[in-house]
């Protein structure tokens, strides 16, 4: 394996990019936005400075690395790719439509995964010609920081394409999980329907937004509290997550809390819109927290 494709340039794409081209990679990042690679390439040279600056990465390591960092709107260029990752926005028609195109692009021999935190291996597999070559690869926000990767079988992934999977993974020093193919898979099963309780907690009038959230990073030892925690990952995404955990699984358990809906409808979806349940509009760029997903 020697060329990796990654389609989506936001911050999940960049960050494996970024571990692709550090663990000696061609990488090919895709998106149809121009400007979108443009602030892909200005990010991961940031990152791999902050590295340099703690010692964790020399200069010539990312002078290479960056050289085989690939740019590209067109999904021709992934002729040569022996594994692609997509991260794109959640939604399974999108991911669907993608992975047709890649089925069709890509050589009959590379693996096709997806990033997905939630949707069905099984159901993006079935569009494609090489059911068994696809997989889902889960990796946790910020990527290059986060240890955890979760690998999703989908119900005709051969042993071949898992082995493959979980070897790249480590390739790039992360600790594997696997999932059976059942929405949420592991970590958001468990950690959405506590950030849905965190709302309906706010919601209620039980406590604070600053209360939930010191109650839970000084009760349960988390680096964040379940509100700060979905501001970070984006409002839209978690409400989408719970959508998807709701129909897949059919409990109400998973039913969204109407305050978090209320929050999307408003277009406040966390840091990276200024505002969701704090707000961050004169909060420096340059603050930055890691969270679990």
């Amino acid at each position: 394996m020697k060329t990796i494709g990654v389609v989506g340039a936001g911050q999940m794409g960049s960050g494996i990019a970024q571990l692709g081209i550090v663990h000696g990679f061609h990488v090919w990042l895709l998106d149809s936005d121009s400007n979108a690679l443009t602030r892909a390439t200005k990010s991961i040279s940031i990152s791999l400075q902050r590295f340099l600056s703690k010692g964790q990465l020399s200069q010539d390591v990312i002078s290479d690395a960056l050289k085989r960092l690939h740019c590209t709107m067109s999904l021709e260029d992934f002729h040569s790719a022996d594994f692609v990752i997509e991260a794109v926005a959640e939604s399974e028609v999108a991911k669907k439509k993608l992975f047709a195109e890649l089925d069709k692009k890509t050589k009959s021999s590379a693996i096709l995964a997806s990033n997905t935190s939630s949707i069905s291996i099984t159901r993006l597999a079935s569009v494609t010609s090489r059911p068994s070559q696809v997989i889902g690869m889960h990796f946790m926000n910020p990527p290059p920081i986060m240890k955890l990767v979760e690998i999703i079988r989908g119900a005709d992934t051969s042993d071949e394409t898992f082995n493959a999977t979980k070897t790249l993974a480590e390739r790039f020093g992360k600790t594997v999980v696997c999932s059976q193919d059942y929405s949420g898979f592991i970590v958001n099963r468990i950690l959405m329907p506590m950030i849905n309780e965190a709302f309906f907690t706010l919601y209620t009038g039980v406590a604070t937004k600053e209360d939930i959230d010191a109650g839970m990073k000084l009760g349960t030892n988390q680096p964040m509290g379940p509100l700060e925690l979905a501001d970070f990952i984006g409002l839209d995404v978690c409400l989408s997550i719970l959508k998807v955990l709701q129909a897949g699984l059919g409990d109400i358990k998973y039913a969204p809390c109407p305050l978090l809906v209320q929050y999307v409808d408003a277009n406040r979806l966390g840091r990276k819109s200024g505002v969701g349940v704090y707000d961050y509009r004169d909060v420096p760029k340059s603050t930055k927290r890691i969270a679990r997903l």
